[in-house]
């Protein structure tokens, strides 16, 4: 489970630095589609029981 803890929180910081570079960018579909992975990242995290802000800014 720590492999996958740990593989999900990097993926949250991927995905938030993505949408962060595509809101700099004025990449609106960019913002969108980061925002979706996003959310069903977090949700997986809620499912699994971790903090998603563990792996960086809280959105």
């Amino acid at each position: 489970m720590h492999e996958f803890t740990a593989e999900l929180r990097a993926r949250l910081a991927e995905v938030r630095e993505e949408l962060r570079r595509a809101r700099e960018s004025g990449d609106e579909h960019g913002v969108q589609v980061a925002s979706g992975r996003l959310d069903n990242l977090n949700r997986l995290a809620a499912d699994h029981g971790i903090s998603p802000e563990a792996a960086g800014e809280a959105e």
